[in-house]
């Protein structure tokens, strides 16, 4: 069986072939953790790897829940704010889903930060 670690690897080495450059990985805060923060052209990507090893338990892109992506939000404010001055870059919510098969999916822009809780 993988562990999470394994499917993280894995989908930061799908995502380089992809032409994403890895700028972190498993970058944790007392607010949360991401698993991997990489470049997509001008876009910075807040990426979150779900995998499943059961198609019994839904699919892995279903186990990002609101809480789990206000989490997310909130970590990447944090990295925003302590590797960026001035204007933020252009930034996205990704997620790279990997099925029990062993299949790779990215959903690109998979979520956006509430309206209510923007600056």
């Amino acid at each position: 069986m993988r562990s999470g670690r394994d499917h993280e690897q894995q989908a930061a080495a799908w995502l380089k072939s992809r032409g994403y450059v890895i700028l972190e990985q498993n970058y944790r805060t007392p607010r949360g953790e991401i698993d991997i923060i990489a470049r997509d052209g001008d876009t910075i990507c807040f990426v979150e790897v779900k995998g499943r090893t059961q198609f019994a338990f839904g699919a892995p892109a279903e186990a990002v829940t609101r809480r789990k992506q206000a989490k997310i939000i909130r970590t990447a404010g944090h990295y925003l704010a302590r590797n960026f001055s001035g204007p933020e870059p252009a930034c996205r919510f990704d997620v790279v889903s990997l099925d029990p098969r062993g299949e790779m999916e990215l959903i690109a822009d998979a979520f956006q930060v509430p309206m209510d809780s923007r600056v």
